[in-house]
């Protein structure tokens, strides 16, 4: 099991920054993939972004690339999303979740086997 805690969320307005930070407990965490979802109100979860168990590979979702920034600390068991450039479109809940498929970043829900509670994103103009 991997239990999976995120914080960092809040109400910004747009074009600002915020860092979330998803800190894990349990089973190994260097060894998972780990990837950030959002999901808005009356919309389905959707893939932001990922980082491979070592972090040698990423891959974001074309609606934050270049905005977001995911990054992990093995030793600290946790893993970020930095997001500049804030945009009302990125209002939603920031989940992050654990993939075993550790040497490859998956986009789909079903390839993640654990899941955090969620951080609120609120981004205003």
């Amino acid at each position: 099991q991997v239990q999976l805690v995120e914080s960092g969320g809040g109400l910004v307005q747009a074009g600002t920054s915020l860092r979330l930070s998803c800190a894990a407990s349990g089973r190994t965490f260097s060894s998972y993939t780990m990837g950030w979802f959002r999901q808005a109100p009356g919309k389905e979860r959707e893939f932001v972004a990922g980082i491979t168990w070592s972090g040698g590979t990423t891959y974001y979702a074309d609606s934050v690339k270049g905005r977001f920034t995911i990054s992990r600390d093995n030793a600290k068991n946790t893993v970020y999303l930095q997001m500049n450039s804030l945009k009302l479109e990125d209002t939603a809940v920031y989940l992050c979740a654990a993939s075993r498929y550790n040497n490859r970043v998956p986009v789909a829900t079903l390839s993640y086997d654990y899941w955090g509670q969620g951080t609120q994103v609120t981004v205003s103009s």
